[in-house]
């Protein structure tokens, strides 16, 4: 793999990033977000602080009882009649990013990396949380150690997500906190009402994470990413493969042409893919899968509206 970059990550050999976006593709990612029946957007929740506000519904008439510090004096002279402004809470929410830098995410036999398709999501949903007046964040697990972007609104709030996704994957074989540790965290850190957007390919026993991400769902909403390459579903028949468990280090050596071996595979891909469906669901996550191959953001779009 490629140079070791501050965190401990390398560039995974094929390394191309996310690719541009089809045109509109922003924009159908934003309505679709929209229109999301029930979920929370950034700019569509109150924050606990308060605000001075501008929107005319904020004024009415005094009634005793009101604090007279709170009197309004332009809207008390042209009318006559004492005003109150009261004081709403700034819409704003912070969007939580946590991606799967483990090494599993360096796979990718069609258009692009796992890491890429993760990359480009990560980009685009935090560039849409700080368009509509929110805050966005990132925290990283499964490599050498666990990053965080600390939240942060406006321009800059970009600059910093790229900064991490420029990192990398860890390299194969290298242990990084798991799922369960990452889910823990993140229920220490977003202390409110947030949008926790998980990008991963969910590799792995269900069991560990099933039960921290139910919890996590208690407190806040939850959008699942699953990113999946088409090989990661059937094998090929293609003769005699070595293969490697990124996770793991560990070497096997398979003969593709067994045609009951690539019917195991297919059946235990699917299993396991059904079994983390299954678990996002009883934990409240919305869940969507993209593809290495395709359009990544528009798979997306489509999923989401």
């Amino acid at each position: 793999m490629g140079p070791s970059g501050r965190a401990g990550l390398v560039s995974p050999p094929g390394r191309q990033g996310p690719g541009p976006l089809p045109g509109g593709a922003m924009q159908l990612l934003d309505l679709a977000l929209a229109r999301r029946a029930g979920g929370p957007l950034p700019g569509e929740h109150r924050a606990p602080g308060v605000g001075s506000g501008t929107e005319l519904s904020q004024l009415r008439p005094y009634e005793i009882g009101d604090d007279v510090r709170q009197l309004d004096p332009s809207a008390t002279a042209r009318t006559a009649i004492p005003h109150v402004r009261q004081q709403v809470p700034e819409r704003m929410l912070t969007t939580w990013m946590a991606l799967d830098v483990s090494p599993s995410m360096a796979f990718g036999t069609a258009d692009r990396l796992k890491s890429d398709v993760a990359e480009g999501v990560v980009d685009v949903l935090g560039a849409l949380a700080v368009r509509r007046g929110g805050r966005v964040a990132l925290l990283t697990y499964g490599g050498p150690r666990t990053q965080v972007v600390p939240p942060r609104g406006g321009r800059g709030a970009r600059i910093g997500l790229r900064r991490a996704l420029g990192e990398g994957v860890a390299a194969d074989g290298v242990a990084g906190e798991p799922l369960p540790g990452a889910l823990a965290r993140l229920g220490r850190l977003a202390r409110l009402r947030s949008l926790v957007v998980l990008v991963s390919d969910f590799a792995g026993p269900t069991g560990e994470w099933a039960r921290p991400l139910a919890a996590l769902g208690g407190r806040h909403t939850v959008l699942a990413v699953e990113i999946r390459d088409p090989r990661e579903d059937e094998l090929p028949s293609v003769g005699r493969l070595a293969m490697v468990d990124p996770e793991t280090g560990v070497r096997v050596s398979v003969d593709t042409r067994d045609s009951n071996l690539r019917r195991r595979f297919a059946e235990a891909a699917r299993a396991a893919r059904a079994e983390v469906a299954e678990a996002l669901r009883r934990a409240g996550a919305e869940h969507v899968v993209l593809s290495t191959a395709g359009a990544w953001a528009r798979q997306l779009g489509r999923r989401l509206a």
